[in-house]
């Protein structure tokens, strides 16, 4: 072989060495390359600001106001899992302010994302998500960092859903803590007896009609009259407006035999009502205290020391849900109730602050509102807010 030829194999070895270490040391890209396909950056052709608003809780309170404020930050980047969501609704749970209170993680230190679950559309993706997901899809979650105008999502949280619809909010928390905790733990027969505290409730009126189909009579407690007549449109058996008839004695006076089940998310003295209502054999499923939320504890006190003398009488049992342990059971329960959904056959009743003093829940300063709405009692069903829904979202 000749000298020559022998330079110009060494030569091209060195520059295919050179150009290999330029690969390896060369910075690793997680997300597609949307400057060549405009498509991809985002569907509606309207660029995505490079800022964006979001609400942070800035110390740990269960004052939601004193907690969280509203930010202006850089819109965030989906990494190679992940999609990035221009959110349209965003739900609100009653949880929001034990989270901002860091009941939930006292390890988590602010400042932190609030904000539980969305619904809304892909306008960025990363690489790997790409292939089960495209700009312009809609989608819904569960997921933290909801409460902003973009949020950035795991693949793998995202639930691919036809429309952009507040009522899909509703199955995301509410409607499967229902599901999956009268599924697992309420152990329901047919002809039982389910009481259902805050039946007007988020979550409330998915257990009078999850209770319903499993052939249950269902008693429902409520707070006004306008609830009372919704919980007969869900097939309520009878629905107690408290503020109106006295609860305790309605429920010795119609059910002397006492409830099978108790479906509670009030506490306090609502929790010592379902204690003492229980029939023998009684399941008291605990989704909530929400009437203590708001104090310093988080809770209201009950009366623990007679709660073990009064389950071992009448060989019942109390029995906490809580939807994070049981994430196993959250894929299958959320395919059926979106099957019920589709066939008519399940009510998803949202309430977007139409009958607020400050009018409709728009914008995300307007969560703060709606926060203090469903804790002030006065929501019909699930609560969300709605972002407006223009280009400079």
């Amino acid at each position: 072989m000749s000298r020559l030829l022998l330079r110009l194999l060494a030569g091209q070895l060195t520059r295919s060495k050179a150009q290999l270490q330029w690969l390896r040391s060369a910075p690793r890209r997680s997300i597609i390359d949307l400057s060549y396909s405009a498509h991809l950056m985002d569907f509606q052709r309207s660029s995505i600001p490079s800022s964006m608003k979001k609400l942070v809780a800035t110390k740990l309170s269960q004052n939601f106001r004193e907690a969280v404020s509203l930010q202006t930050v850089p819109v965030p980047t989906p990494g190679d899992g992940d999609l990035l969501i221009r959110n349209r609704y965003v739900g609100i749970n009653a949880s929001d302010i034990n989270y901002s209170a860091g009941r939930y993680d006292r390890s988590v230190t602010p400042p932190f994302d609030v904000g539980f679950e969305g619904v809304g559309e892909v306008v960025g993706l990363g690489l790997s998500a790409s292939s089960r997901f495209t700009v312009g899809d809609t989608v819904a979650y569960m997921s933290p960092g909801a409460f902003a105008e973009y949020t950035v999502i795991s693949a793998k949280n995202a639930v691919p859903v036809p429309s952009a619809r507040p009522e899909l909010l509703a199955l995301l928390v509410s409607g499967a803590t229902a599901h999956i905790a009268l599924h697992q733990l309420g152990e329901l027969k047919q002809g039982e007896t389910v009481l259902v505290t805050a039946a007007a409730g988020g979550t409330g009126q998915f257990a009078v009609q999850f209770a319903k189909m499993a052939g249950c009579h269902v008693v429902g407690t409520c707070s006004s009259e306008d609830k009372v007549e919704f919980l007969k449109t869900l097939g309520c058996d009878r629905p107690i407006n408290y503020k109106m008839e006295d609860l305790a004695a309605t429920l010795r006076r119609e059910y002397p035999r006492g409830v099978d089940v108790v479906y509670e998310s009030v506490g306090g003295s609502v929790f010592d009502l379902a204690v003492n209502s229980l029939a023998t054999r009684g399941r008291l499923l605990v989704i909530g205290f929400i009437s203590g939320y708001q104090s310093a504890s988080g809770v209201q006190p009950v009366r623990g020391s007679t709660i073990p003398a009064k389950l071992l009488q009448k060989s019942a049992s109390v029995r906490g849900f809580f939807l994070n342990h049981f994430l196993s059971d959250y894929s299958s329960s959320l395919r059926s109730m979106v099957e019920l959904l589709t066939a008519g056959r399940l009510v998803c009743k949202v309430d977007g602050g139409e009958r607020d003093v400050g009018g409709r829940f728009l914008g995300l300063d307007s969560v703060y509102r709606a926060v203090e709405f469903m804790y002030a009692g006065n929501n019909l069903g699930k609560v969300v807010v709605e972002l407006q829904n223009n280009s400079k979202l």
